[in-house]
Parts: C-alpha cells; structure tokens; sequence
C-alpha cells in the first residue's frame, strides 16, 4: 500500500454528471485497490443541485475544501439552464479553471477499439491554453471581457500574454519529448497578428529549449482540414483557448467519439479530471450515458498525480483504469454510441470485472 493517502473531490455536476462521475469513482476505487493505493474521496457541491442549497452553482465552501485536495474529479455542467444571475456568470468549468489558474487544458484524441473513427491510428493530444485567449469570460479580474457599448454592438476581448503563453508552451514540449518528439502549433497570425502572432512568436521561442522536439506551425483554418485528411501525422497540438476547445472536439470525433474523449486542466500544484462532453440533459437519468471519457479523464489525473508525487502506483492505478476500459469493450461490452447496448452500470460493472479479471 502506499504510503500517502491522496484525497480527491467529487464533484458531479448536472445532466448526466451525478451517473458517469460515481461509475468514474467506482472504477478508479477498484484500481487504486488492486495497485495498492488509499484514496479518500470528498464530495462537494457543486451545480444546479449547488444553487437550491447554496444560492450559488460554485460555492466558497466548495473552493476552500477543493484548495486541500491532490485534484478532483469535475462533473459536465448545463449552466444554460441555469436561472439568472447565475445563468449569464462565468459557468462551474470556467468558474474552477480561473481561480485555481488551471492553465494547462490537455486533451488526448486517440483512436479507440470497438469506436468508429474516422482516423483509425489517430494518437495526438492537443493542449490548450485555459486562462486567457479568445474567451473572454477568462480575461478580466472582476466582470468579464465582453461588454455592449449599444445594444446592437457587442465587444469582445481577447487577450494573449507571454508568461501564459510561455507556461503552457513548456507544459506541451515536455509532453511531446515524453511522446513521439513532434509539437505542432497552432495560431491565425496572418490575421490576428499581434495576439496569435505572440503566441506563435513565444512558443517558436521556447522551442529554442527543445532541440529534440521537430516543431512546425499551422493557422487554425488550415489545421481542421489536416486533422480530417491526417490525424495520424500529428502528435502534440499546442494553441490559445478557443481554438483549442474545437479543435479538441473535432479530434474526439475523429478518434471514435465525444464519449470517449478524456482531458484534466492543471496548473503547476494541481489538477482537475473532466470529460470533454456536455451534460447531454437529453439523455440524463436514462442510464444510457457512455461513462468512457469521465473514466479516462480520472486515469489522467492518476498519472498527473503520479508524475508530481514521484508516486509509480498511481501511474498503475491511471494503467489499471485504461486497461480495464480497453478489456471490457474488447469483450463486447460498450454503450450505444459506441455500438453496444449496455447501460452505464453494466459497463461499469464491466470494466470493474475487467479490474478484477487482471489481478
């Protein structure tokens, strides 16, 4: 057993956050079992269930107790449903991402057995700067950066900074030096050549540390067609926020599926586990939601906690978590979008089996 216990949160979220977050947990409580790891879970409030017992969908309380954990596990959030204020602030996600200064989006799209991809040998993540960019809910310190000066004018800003640039261009030449050795990065500064034009500009720069890394550019434009035409050819992606939240789903469909796409946003002390999919409120409360990207997104934050904790059994608990995944599809079990008719629990039940099965 090892010697730390690591305490994680939960927070589950809205729509179908409170099935695939408790089949997330349930899964990484079975591996982090069999590697020998002791986890203490926390449970914290947070959404819509937040704003009828708390008067706010992201309570101080919930920050506070989230500031003493390793990580935690994020639930999808349906803030447009939300009543106002509530609806028209900065959501749960976004909320999270800027008080702990969760820089660093990463999102992996790889191909994935028993998925219909497009790309059937896609492997690449894309790393997304979370802090500032072309979303400008990220960019004030009190309000936000879109405003209406009339009311058929509306202003939004988007800002670029070095240091951010710089903090998440490292974070992505590290990954890509424990890759296949290529970063790719991604910008419109034939257009946007002062704001998109830094963020190349500063991480060509840091790519003067990386001589081991091959390093090219592409605007945003011209890189969803190269992700359509030749997913396979690119392994670390490396862009300012907006472009990278669709690029990033554009890659999770390539690969197989939404449901199948896992991501965590971190800073340098800490790190936050969450699918790359909504809250699909159509489906939820039906037991039919896939629970594969949650799952994932957690094995992430195992590794993460690994990596930052000089920890080797987390890194098995996060090997744990993908294999049992990978058995339990290969096996036959999968959920509807993938083909399968299994519902949420039984592929929990599942891949839990596949945990077991292994030991």
């Amino acid at each position: 057993m090892s010697s730390k216990t690591y305490r994680l949160g939960i927070l589950e979220g809205d729509g179908i956050g409170p099935e695939i977050v408790p089949s997330s947990v349930e899964i990484a409580t079975a591996a982090a079992e069999a590697a020998g790891v002791s986890v203490d879970w926390v449970t914290l409030p947070l959404g819509a269930s937040a704003i009828e017992t708390h008067g706010t969908p992201v309570p101080e309380e919930t920050k506070d107790a989230l500031a003493s954990l390793d990580g935690w596990y994020l639930g999808p959030h349906d803030s447009v449903s939300y009543p106002e204020p509530h609806k028209s602030a900065l959501n749960p996600s976004g909320t999270l991402r800027k008080h702990f200064q969760l820089f660093a989006n990463i999102r992996p799209a790889k191909s994935f057995p028993g998925a219909k991809a497009v790309c059937d040998n896609a492997d690449l993540v894309i790393v997304r700067e979370n802090t500032e960019g072309f979303y400008a809910d990220r960019n004030t310190y009190a309000g936000t950066g879109e405003f209406m000066p009339t009311p058929d004018t509306a202003i939004m800003l988007g800002i670029i900074t070095r240091e951010a640039t710089e903090r998440v261009a490292r974070v992505a030449f590290d990954l890509a030096r424990s890759r296949r050795k290529k970063l790719t990065i991604v910008h419109k500064a034939n257009v946007l050549k002062l704001t998109t034009g830094l963020f190349r500009t500063v991480c060509q720069e840091v790519a003067k540390d990386y001589p081991d890394v091959a390093v090219d550019d592409f605007h945003i434009d011209a890189m969803t067609v190269h992700l359509v035409r030749r997913a396979q050819d690119f392994d670390v992606i490396v862009t300012e926020n907006m472009f990278g939240d669709i690029l990033s789903d554009l890659a999770g469909e390539i690969s197989g599926s939404l449901g199948t796409a896992p991501s965590i946003n971190s800073s340098a002390t800490t790190a936050m586990a969450q699918a790359s999919h909504g809250s699909a409120p159509d489906i939820a409360g039906q037991n039919i939601a896939n629970p594969v990207a949650m799952i994932l997104s957690g094995a992430m934050l195992f590794e993460w906690l690994g990596a930052k904790h000089g920890d080797d059994k987390l890194a098995a608990v996060a090997k744990i978590i993908e294999q049992g995944v990978a058995d339990a599809i290969a096996a036959g079990t999968s959920t509807r979008d993938l083909g399968g008719s299994a519902s949420t629990t039984e592929f929990t039940a599942a891949v839990i089996k596949a945990i077991g099965a292994a030991r």
